[in-house]
């Protein structure tokens, strides 16, 4: 049986967990989103996207 699930679903569950159960405050994971945000609009855009897709097919399988 094969689960698809959006990779922001993943990262938001592991988010709420980090904040629920490691006490990791609201304001840093907010802080860290942001940074997120921003970094995906520069030149590194790219190589984050390749780096994500190919962790993304390592955990899937379809790499070796």
């Amino acid at each position: 049986m094969t689960l698809s699930l959006p990779l922001v679903f993943v990262l938001g569950a592991i988010t709420w967990a980090a904040i629920k159960f490691l006490g990791v405050r609201m304001w840093v994971a907010v802080v860290i989103a942001l940074f997120g945000f921003l970094l995906s609009q520069t030149f590194l855009a790219p190589a984050i996207e390749t780096g994500t897709r190919f962790g993304v097919d390592v955990v899937d399988g379809t790499r070796h």
